[in-house]
């Protein structure tokens, strides 16, 4: 009732600009006189107004969310280059813009595993996405390199390797690494420096921009894209959300 009373004031108002301008000073003094009156008797419609604008603010995103992966679907969901597990025969896919040297992607990587390990029928895709500077890259370099000479359970072993890193991610750390996952250090470091490796993630940051994605963790839940992190249970109840339409 408060916020419809504030419309209709606001509606008055806007109704003529022309006969807005056709006010007098002392008329418009008047006015404003008179809304500020109320607001001030009011104030909580002020609440209620900002409630109502951020529901609008919301929808609208998620609307433009939808766009976007409708319009990308291919790259998104599809792209070979991007590592997928989990149930390949799954009725809902996730996909995982990461970087290796985020905390929150660290966080996000065990309890993303028990999911699609307790769901069964989750397919996860991988989008190796590095924004926090060499180390990341260099990490993201290193796992497409192993993918593209050793395949995909190779590339899951390197990935969960790197997400357990603690220290540095530099050349020398990264030549140990590959030693340790059984590969030829010099051959990962030659393929980490091949143009093939960074026009993956030069295809995925440009996929990035278009999808408005700024920071890591970033999720697509089938048709919905989670920014951030967000904890196991949360991200059952958006895959139960997806799953009921």
């Amino acid at each position: 009732m408060i916020l419809r009373t504030l419309i209709g004031i606001t509606a008055l108002m806007m109704t003529s600009t022309v006969a807005l301008a056709e006010m007098t000073p002392a008329e418009r003094e008047a006015f404003r006189a008179e809304v500020r009156a109320f607001l001030l008797e009011e104030p909580e419609v002020l609440v209620e107004a900002m409630d109502v604008l951020q529901g609008q603010q919301e929808s609208q995103a998620a609307q433009r969310d939808l766009a976007m992966l409708r319009d990308n679907a291919d790259f998104i969901y599809r792209d070979p280059n991007s590592w997928a597990g989990g149930n390949l025969e799954a009725d809902l896919t996730i996909v995982e813009f990461v970087d290796y040297r985020c905390g929150y992607c660290r966080r996000a990587h065990d309890e993303v595993a028990e999911l699609v390990a307790s769901d069964g029928n989750i397919r996860l895709v991988l989008k190796e996405f590095p924004i926090l500077g060499e180390q990341s890259t260099l990490s993201s370099q290193f796992a497409i390199a192993v993918r593209q000479l050793h395949g995909d359970d190779a590339y899951k072993a390197a990935h969960d390797a790197l997400i357990a890193l603690r220290g540095d991610a530099n050349p020398e750390t990264l030549a140990r690494l590959a030693t340790d996952l059984g590969h030829d250090p010099v051959a990962i470091a030659d393929r980490m420096a091949a143009p093939e490796v960074q026009a993956i993630i030069d295809t995925n940051h440009a996929l990035g921009g278009l999808m408005e994605i700024n920071g890591t963790p970033t999720f697509v839940i089938d048709e919905t894209m989670v920014r951030g992190y967000v904890p196991l249970e949360g991200m059952r109840q958006i895959v139960a959300g997806q799953r009921e339409g």
